[in-house]
């Protein structure tokens, strides 16, 4: 099955990413204090500082969204509550900064982020509660055969009615 290869490399593209992310910021950071440059009046030491900081939370945003695909990909089930929560996050992220950077990086950049974004969307995809190993049953198979508790065939269609009885 490809589910869990898929989920393998979204966890290192994300650990790789948030890594390069937390390195660019803190890279940008340290050249904004040693040209003491200011925008807009404010202060370069903040400037810097706050470069440093938000390279360093976004960076353990994606660690933190690697660390849930390598679960995934360790246990072979799907995510659930927050774990999903951050991956739909990091694909909307993916798909925020894709935009940006078809505008403001190139094409190339856009092409990085929509891999991603469609990794991380095939690992939520592939990964159904129901199928997913470790789940008691499937959820329209029944426990007796097939049968409902009535007789009736289970799983049927709730618009068609039974077949009517007949009578010899």
């Amino acid at each position: 099955m490809v589910r869990r290869p898929v989920a393998w490399v979204v966890a290192v593209v994300l650990f790789v990413e948030g890594l390069g992310i937390a390195a660019i910021q803190w890279f940008l950071g340290i050249v904004v204090d040693r040209q003491d440059m200011s925008l807009a009046g404010l202060d370069p030491d903040v400037m810097s500082m706050s470069s440093k900081i938000g390279g360093l939370v976004f960076g353990a945003y994606f660690a933190l969204c690697g660390l849930v695909a390598l679960l995934v990909a360790l246990r072979d089930r799907a995510p659930a509550g927050f774990g999903r929560i951050l991956l739909i996050s990091a694909a909307v992220v993916h798909g925020l900064l894709g935009a940006f950077a078809w505008g403001l990086v190139g094409w190339t950049a856009f092409l990085f982020m929509v891999a991603v974004l469609g990794l991380i969307v095939l690992v939520l995809m592939t990964y159904d509660a129901e199928g997913a190993p470790g789940s008691e049953e499937p959820a329209d198979s029944a426990p007796d055969g097939g049968a409902g508790g009535d007789g009736s065939p289970a799983g049927g269609s709730p618009v068609t009615p039974p077949p009517a009885p007949t009578t010899p």
